[in-house]
């Protein structure tokens, strides 16, 4: 397939463009480049997939230097007329959209970047969907939409009309308006909420990231809920192979739905939600031993109460990616947290510290 994978530079979306080159796509990536963190680790990750730093320019492709079925090219969502020209030129069969103002606390000091990027942005894609004939269209959403709820695990059956941060106000109006666009005009869109992602290339907003550097350089740790917090965390090859699985499965319509009895995650319109976790939460603290068992370094710990807008446990139902496309998570955190921290190192020791 020719698939757009935009937030390419990001985490996950990285990830995923070197899964789908190396079976045969023709992959384009797209990303801003945004300095919402650390930018020489978005074009580390772009270098990886052999792109020049030095011939990246604004609205212009920069093919790869290692894999002649790879493009980038750096563009926002917000920018209408070029993403449609984009849409016009490439034609293409799929898109999975992963790009975001990414962050749960950060969406409290700055919520316009939210609605800038994943409301205006997301519906630019739609948009330009609905008029250059892409029916596939898979993207990021998140465990955060959960909010309030306190029935475990969570459910894509679930209600999930309560959320406390705008960001998870805005994926979950990512769901809403990709609903509207499979019911007008049957375009099959695939939302994913993601859970705790965690692995090498990882964001540096992220606790194990943050716990990992404070580390090795001899800082306290802060721990928020004063360690009372559970997580499912997801490795990142994991959540790759939930996302190829999806793409390469488009939404259906479920004939038998019906709007007397509507369940929230299918609908009669080619319209569907997973949750894409580990189905295992873990003890925040646990998570923490692993980070020490991996570095060798028992951390300090500073206990601290709990911040707005983050909830104190998750916890994904995965039935349905389970029975629908036969995914289920395999890494185990000491192994996935091994993995990381290897990175860390050896990209740390060459690269400029955060």
């Amino acid at each position: 397939m020719k698939i757009l994978v935009t937030g390419s530079a990001g985490f996950i979306g990285f990830h995923l463009i070197n899964s789908l080159i190396s079976r045969g796509d023709e992959v384009i990536g797209l990303d801003s480049i945004n300095d919402y963190y650390d930018q020489s680790l978005k074009y580390g990750r772009l270098k990886q997939t052999g792109i020049n730093r030095e011939k990246i320019s604004y609205n212009s492709f920069c093919q790869s230097q290692k894999h002649t079925n790879y493009r980038f090219i750096q563009l926002q969502l917000e920018d209408r007329e070029n993403l449609n020209t984009l849409f016009q030129a490439e034609k293409f069969d799929a898109v999975c959209n992963l790009a975001a103002q990414a962050g749960v606390r950060y969406s409290l000091e700055n919520p316009i970047a939210y609605v800038d990027s994943n409301i205006v942005g997301f519906i630019n894609l739609l948009e330009a969907c609905r008029h250059y004939n892409v029916n596939n269209l898979s993207y990021a959403s998140s465990s955060s939409v959960y909010g309030l709820n306190e029935s475990y695990p969570f459910s894509t059956s679930d209600n999930v009309d309560h959320p406390i941060s705008l960001y998870a106000a805005s994926k979950k109006a990512n769901e809403l308006m990709a609903h509207t666009y499979s019911h007008l005009y049957n375009i099959a869109t695939t939302g994913l909420r993601f859970f705790t992602v965690y692995g090498p290339w990882g964001r540096p907003d992220m606790a194990y990231f943050s716990f990992t550097k404070a580390a090795l350089e001899g800082k306290p740790i802060e721990v928020f809920n004063h360690g009372k917090m559970l997580r499912d965390f997801t490795y990142i090859d994991d959540i790759v192979e939930g996302v190829v699985r999806v793409i390469d499965n488009p939404a259906k319509a479920e004939p038998n739905w019906s709007g007397k009895d509507p369940t929230p995650s299918t609908s009669s319109a080619p319209y569907k939600i997973y949750n894409i976790g580990n189905n295992n939460p873990v003890k925040l603290m646990d998570f923490i031993t692993a980070i020490e068992n991996a570095l060798g370094i028992e951390l300090e710990k500073q206990m601290l109460p709990m911040q707005p807008g983050d909830v104190p446990q998750t916890y994904a139902n995965v039935d349905d990616l389970v029975s629908d496309l036969d995914y289920k998570p395999q890494t185990s955190i000491q192994v996935g947290i091994n993995h990381f921290v290897d990175w860390y190192k050896d990209f740390y020791a060459h690269s400029p510290s955060l």
